[in-house]
C-alpha cells in the first residue's frame, strides 16, 4: 500500500504549485515526490501576432516579483532581432534598474519567505513562522527590511515609471532618464543602506553558522548550474550563458546558441516543461538555476564586499562548486550585497544622469534574437522571431520556472529518502530556536 500526501498549493511561493509525497504504508520507503506547476500561462501563444515593440510591455505580467527582468529581457531580445545598439547611458540606466529589482526582492524573500523557518524553526507552529510573527518579535529588524526593499524598489520605480510592471525599456535604449535630484536623493541614502546591508550580513551569516550541520549534511544534491557570467564575471544583466558541471567546469555559451545546450522535456503531470542539459540527456541533465547557481557559474564578482563573501562561503564549503542546496540562501545574500555594491556604482556614474539614452532610428524588420538576462529566481531567455514589418512570428520563452523543475524534484527526493529512509533529521543537529 502506498500514502500520499499532498500539498496544494504550497505556500510562500511566487507562484502556484502543489507538492505530492508518496510514502510506503509504513513511511520507511520513498515511493514518489513530485513538485508540479499547476497553471497556464500562454505567453508564447498570445504574443504571436503582436508587434515587437509591445511585448516588454506583456510579458511583464509573467511575473509580479521579477517584471523588470521580463521587461528588459524582452526588449533585448528584439533588439538582437533587429540589430539595434543601445547608447552607453541608456544601458547604465537598465544595469541600475537591473541591480534595485535584485536588491529588493532578495531582501522581500530572505526576511519574509525564509527567515520565519529559521529564527522560529522548521518545526515551530505553522501559525508562528510568518512574517508577521518576525516583525511583531523584531519591530526593528522588520523596520530595516522595509527600508531597504523600499530602497531597492524606488529606484525601479524611478526608472521604470511604474511601481510593478515597467514601461520605459524600449527598443533602442530607455524613455524615461534619470534627473539629478533623483539620482542625488538615492545617493544620500546609501550610507544608511550600507548599514543595513551589513546588519543583514551579520543577521544571515548567525543563520547559516547555527544551522550548519543542516547545510553541510541535508539536501547536498550533485547537479548542473546554469548562470550568466560575463567573462567569467557574475553579471545579472550582460553575459554568456554558463554551464557549471557538477565536478565545477565551466563552459559558457553565446546566448544565440542555447538551444544547442538546452533542451525541454514535457511531462504528463506538469504544465511547465522541464529543461536540461542536452549533452547529459533527461533526467540525468536537469539543473538548478538562481543564486547558488550564479555563484557556482562565475569565477569571481566585480564588486569587492560581495567578492569577499563569495571566497568565504567556498573556503568555508571546501569547494568551488557549491552543492548544499541550503547554501542557497547565504548566495542569495552574497547577491543581495553585490546588487547593492553595483546600485552605488552607477548612482555615482556621471553619466546616469545623461539624456543621451536612446538610438534616435529604430528600424523594424525581419529577425531573431535572443535575449538573456538574470532575475531573482534565475535565468530569462526570450527568443523572438519577427517578420519584416516588425510582428511577432514566433516566441519562445525559457523562464526560471522551466529550468528549476527538474532540479528541484531531484533535490526533493534526495531530501525526502533522507529524512524517511535514513533518518536524517535525528542525526543533525538542530539549533534552540532563535525567537520564541
Amino acid at each position: 500500500m502506498t500514502k500520499t500526501y499532498k500539498v496544494d498549493p504550497v505556500t510562500r511561493l511566487e507562484g502556484h504549485g502543489s507538492l505530492k509525497l508518496q510514502l510506503s504504508d509504513d513511511n520507511k520507503k520513498v515511493e514518489n515526490v513530485e513538485f508540479t506547476v499547476t497553471n497556464t500561462r500562454f505567453f508564447e501563444k498570445f504574443c504571436e501576432g503582436r508587434f515587437a515593440e509591445h511585448l516588454p510591455r506583456i510579458t511583464t505580467r509573467i511575473c509580479g516579483i521579477c517584471p523588470i527582468p521580463h521587461h528588459l529581457t524582452a526588449v533585448k531580445s528584439v533588439e538582437a532581432a533587429w540589430g539595434v545598439q543601445v547608447p552607453s547611458a541608456g544601458l547604465k540606466l537598465r544595469k541600475l534598474m537591473s541591480y534595485a529589482k535584485q536588491y529588493a526582492s532578495h531582501l522581500l524573500h530572505f526576511y519574509a519567505l525564509a527567515a520565519p523557518d529559521f529564527l522560529f524553526g522548521p518545526f515551530a507552529d505553522p501559525a508562528k513562522r510568518n512574517v508577521v510573527a518576525v516583525i511583531n518579535a523584531l519591530p526593528d529588524v522588520g523596520a530595516q527590511a522595509f527600508k531597504m526593499m523600499d530602497f531597492g524598489q524606488s529606484i525601479s520605480q524611478t526608472i521604470g515609471a511604474k511601481a510593478v510592471h515597467p514601461v520605459t525599456a524600449v527598443p533602442g535604449g530607455m524613455k524615461r532618464r534619470l534627473d539629478e535630484g533623483e539620482r542625488d536623493a538615492f545617493l544620500q541614502q546609501t550610507d544608511d543602506q550600507l548599514e543595513m546591508v551589513q546588519n543583514t550580513v551579520n543577521l544571515a551569516l548567525d543563520v547559516v553558522n547555527k544551522y550548519w550541520d543542516v547545510v553541510a549534511n541535508l539536501a547536498v544534491v550533485p547537479m548542473p548550474y546554469v548562470g550568466l557570467a560575463d567573462q567569467g564575471r557574475h553579471d545579472i544583466y550582460w553575459g554568456d550563458l554558463v554551464v557549471c558541471d557538477q565536478d565545477g567546469k565551466r563552459t559558457a555559451y553565446s546566448k544565440d546558441k542555447y538551444t544547442e545546450v538546452i533542451g525541454e522535456h514535457y511531462t504528463k503531470s506538469d504544465y511547465s516543461s522541464h529543461t536540461y542539459i542536452k549533452s547529459m540527456g533527461y533526467p540525468d541533465g536537469v539543473y538548478s538555476v538562481g543564486p547558488l547557481a550564479m555563484m557556482n557559474c562565475c569565477e569571481s564578482i566585480e564588486t569587492p564586499i560581495a567578492n569577499s563573501a563569495l571566497k568565504e562561503m567556498r573556503s568555508k564549503v571546501g569547494s568551488d562548486v557549491i552543492h548544499n542546496q541550503f547554501a542557497g540562501h547565504w548566495a542569495r545574500i552574497i547577491e543581495m550585497v553585490a546588487s547593492f555594491e553595483q546600485i552605488v556604482k552607477y548612482l555615482k556614474d556621471p553619466e546616469i544622469c545623461s539624456d543621451k539614452i536612446k538610438t534616435e532610428h529604430v528600424e523594424a524588420k525581419a529577425g531573431r534574437g535572443v535575449g538573456l538576462s538574470e532575475a531573482p529566481r534565475g535565468a530569462l531567455i526570450y527568443d523572438t522571431e519577427t517578420d519584416d514589418a516588425g510582428i511577432i512570428k514566433k516566441l519562445n520563452l525559457i523562464v526560471a520556472t522551466n529550468h528549476n523543475m527538474g532540479g528541484i524534484n531531484k533535490v526533493l527526493k534526495h531530501t525526502a529518502k533522507q529524512i524517511f529512509e535514513q533518518d536524517a533529521l535525528s542525526k543533525v543537529k538542530l539549533p534552540d530556536p532563535m525567537l520564541k
